[in-house]
């Protein structure tokens, strides 16, 4: 199996001649699992990983995750596979390998419901893998010689020197846990919290009193302008300062760019100058940008983080809420950058 980069689930793919030439080769179920947190970006946990591959030489082409229900309700189960084949059936992709952490109790059952969808829906499952405490089992090979019933021990540190090379070159994407990943979003407490909301009335008062002086004009449409190009001004001076290599400076200047992102030219002028390559140092900033933004005005910079994080191929940043049924536990699905080179991450969609 080999892994590209690109986007999972129904999000567009990179055109083929800027994906990039990393190529990881998964030989053994070893190496796949090695592989998985680079496909997520966090080492998971009671976790259910759908994997859909494609010709030739089985390349990845999504990766989802899934929270595993506890308990494994039939129902979460159904909508759990419904979900990730109806995925893969969207994508044109007609084989999957599945990766389930946790204990036999929670995954067998999600494995037997998704092995009959995938039969019914003429998806082939290379390979169901079960992890747990550094060992897997296989629900697909019936060998007791290669995979016994106490479980095959695996390294997660590659010893084969190119394999190595090549997940190494990923970075420093995989993070220890699903929880690490939020907290790089999580918005900010304490002080830095009541610094931000005092900056963002100051913010909400500089733009009223703009509109009272609109209201007075007798030239509607250019006072209007004017209070559009002022945020248009705030937003792509902050871009250049990032790209440089700098940052903001003060509370206030965030709370500016978060209250001029309500407005959808605005909105539409920061997406616009999404070029890729400069998408780390857009990363950089819509992500302080995303942890400051108080109640009211996440939604616009969370959408541009988005974008970052896929122009990055960091599929578990531009990840959002899917709510597969309205209960108190859900199962939440990722959808993955999915094969590290032309030839065969993921992301987390929870």
């Amino acid at each position: 199996m080999r892994q590209t980069i690109t986007a999972g689930d129904d999000l567009p793919r990179p055109p083929h001649d800027q994906e990039p030439s990393l190529v990881v080769r998964t030989g053994s179920p070893g190496a796949l699992l090695r592989l998985v947190p680079h496909l997520l970006g966090f080492v998971p946990e009671a976790s259910l990983i759908v994997i859909g591959v494609a010709p030739p030489r089985d390349r990845i082409r999504v990766t989802l995750r899934y929270d595993l229900p506890d308990p494994p309700a039939a129902d979460l189960v159904a909508e759990i596979a419904a979900h990730a084949l109806g995925v893969l059936s969207a994508q044109r992709l007609t084989a999957a390998v599945v990766v389930g952490y946790g204990p036999e109790a929670l995954v067998a059952p999600v494995a037997t419901g998704l092995c009959e969808a995938a039969w019914q829906a003429v998806i082939d499952l290379r390979e169901f893998l079960r992890v747990q405490d550094g060992r897997y089992w296989s629900d697909v090979c019936g060998n007791e010689k290669c995979c016994p019933a106490e479980g095959v021990p695996f390294d997660t540190a590659a010893a084969d020197p190119a394999e190595a090379a090549a997940l190494a070159s990923v970075g420093d994407r995989v993070l220890a846990s699903r929880a690490a990943l939020a907290a790089r979003v999580a918005p900010l407490g304490g002080i830095a919290a009541e610094s931000m909301r005092q900056a963002t009335r100051r913010a909400e008062q500089h733009i009223a009193r703009l509109l009272a002086k609109v209201r007075k004009s007798a030239r509607l449409g250019a006072a209007r302008h004017m209070i559009a190009a002022e945020g248009l001004a705030a937003v792509g001076a902050m871009i250049t300062r990032y790209r440089d290599g700098g940052r903001f400076t003060t509370d206030y200047e965030v709370a500016r760019i978060t209250v001029a992102l309500r407005d959808l030219r605005v909105r539409d002028d920061a997406w616009a100058r999404m070029d890729p390559a400069h998408s780390a140092a857009h990363l950089r900033l819509w992500i302080d940008v995303v942890r400051r933004a108080q109640p009211g005005y996440v939604a616009a910079s969370a959408a541009l983080l988005a974008l970052a994080a896929w122009q990055s191929a960091n599929g578990a940043m531009q990840a959002r809420p899917t709510r597969l049924r309205s209960a108190a536990r859900e199962p939440r699905a990722a959808a993955a950058p999915a094969s590290i080179g032309p030839a065969s991450e993921g992301g987390e969609r929870s």
